[in-house]
């Protein structure tokens, strides 16, 4: 009797180390098999809040992907990208950004596609008494701030100062400085701000009269920000954001699909209420 208990006994301890050594050398379920699926999305900074919302909703039904969002200004991001970080979904806030990357191979071909319109507009902060009323009298502010060039509201602004005749006609008004604005404006001291995120904060907080943000950045803002002007398209053009997957060498064949499949749910029609509900206009092409 004693000698098969002591045989089992044997038999349980050979059990474990084996399993033990299994464990050890990758057999079975590991942590590595357990891991999440991770998707790097650079987005422009005026998609902040909305992709943070759409990023929670995608997550409760795929809780083993991590979403990993990166947002600034496209023109910032773009040059991330061609200097070879690592992303696979960009999301920017003016075509010319995807452009340069599709020019120069860097975008998936046949995953680019038009997602939202947005608007530019003239803001101050709640009780400035400002005698701003727009784009056109903005030179009756003390201070402002704006985007820098290489930022797509910054250029857009400019574009429609060019075309509301109060900016000289440029061959890219991107080009246009700071202080070429606040020349053309009686020398009116402008704060340039790196991305849109710092114009709206720059206002929001007063420390800046007035400044130009898209209609989107005001989204929840209501009770800090006053619209002053809505600019219109004629001025502007289309303020149309672009999205597309980015090549990524880092990246295996689990997680491109993941980021198609987020990618397409960015453009869904649940996205799409999302992008409404935060004054995005989603009626493009």
């Amino acid at each position: 009797m004693n000698r098969i208990i002591r045989r089992k006994s044997v038999f349980v301890m050979i059990t474990f180390l084996i399993a033990a050594v299994l464990s050890a050398c990758g057999g079975g379920t590991t942590a590595q098999d357990n891991a999440d699926i991770k998707v790097i999305v650079f987005a422009a900074k005026s998609l902040n809040g909305v992709l943070d919302e759409l990023i929670a909703a995608y997550k409760k039904e795929n809780p083993d992907v991590e979403i990993i969002p990166n947002y600034d200004s496209s023109g910032t991001l773009m040059e991330q990208i061609r200097e070879g970080a690592e992303c696979d979904i960009f999301f920017s806030a003016a075509q010319k950004q995807m452009d340069t990357l599709e020019d120069e191979g860097l975008v998936v071909p046949g995953t680019r596609k038009n997602v939202v319109n947005n608007q530019v507009c003239v803001v101050t902060w709640k009780g400035s008494k400002t005698k701003v009323t727009g784009l056109k009298d903005m030179d009756k502010a003390a201070n402002l701030a704006l985007a820098d060039g290489s930022v797509p509201v910054g250029k857009y602004t400019r574009q429609a100062m060019v075309n509301a005749g109060i900016l000289p006609d440029a061959e890219d008004v991107s080009l246009i400085t700071t202080k070429e604005i606040s020349d053309a404006l009686g020398g009116v001291e402008i704060n340039e701000c790196a991305n849109v995120g710092a114009v709206t904060s720059a206002v929001a907080e007063g420390a800046d009269e007035a400044g130009t943000v898209y209609l989107s950045d005001t989204f929840g803002l209501e009770d800090r920000l006053e619209i002053l002007e809505i600019v219109s398209y004629d001025l502007t053009g289309d303020v149309i954001y672009p999205i597309a997957r980015i090549k990524n060498d880092e990246a295996d064949e689990t997680r491109d699909k993941t980021a198609d499949d987020f990618l397409a749910f960015l453009t869904s029609d649940t996205a799409k209420e999302a992008y409404k509900n935060r004054y995005f206009d989603t009626d493009v092409d």
